[in-house]
């Protein structure tokens, strides 16, 4: 189910609860989220859509990625740019890194380590500090 964007600061600044296979409707909402603002948005995590879970889901290209339980083991290449968000209105500075590994789940609860570069890059770790309550 398409949910609407939550903007409220106060549950965006929560810091995440793990996620489970209990929590497949959130997967399934915050898919097709995403799909309803492919258009103008590249990541969402399920506090977006109002659910404090560490979820996220990053667009790479051609198919949506969903992460569960995501942690950056390696990251390389630090630089400085700005972000905007569908939640937060305007656009923040911010420290990202061009290469990150990270290990995270999938909706079967199946371990991957990934390495991801450039923009899906930042996208991951946008995404990550929703997760962290961090305002980007």
């Amino acid at each position: 189910m398409i949910k609407p964007i939550n903007k409220d600061i106060l549950f965006l600044q929560q810091k995440a609860e793990p996620a489970t296979q209990a929590d497949a409707a959130v997967m399934k909402d915050l898919r097709d989220t995403m799909q309803a603002h492919q258009t103008d948005c590249a990541g969402m995590a399920a506090n977006m859509i109002g659910v404090n879970k560490r979820i996220i889901i990053v667009n790479l290209g051609m198919t949506n990625l969903l992460m569960l339980n995501p942690v950056i083991l390696k990251k390389s290449g630090k630089y400085e740019t700005t972000e905007g968000c569908l939640s937060l209105p305007g656009e923040r500075a911010c420290t990202r890194y061009k290469e990150i590994t990270v290990e995270y789940q999938d909706d079967r609860m199946n371990k991957h380590v990934q390495t991801f570069s450039g923009w899906v890059s930042e996208i991951v770790q946008h995404e990550m500090d929703h997760l962290e309550g961090i305002l980007i």
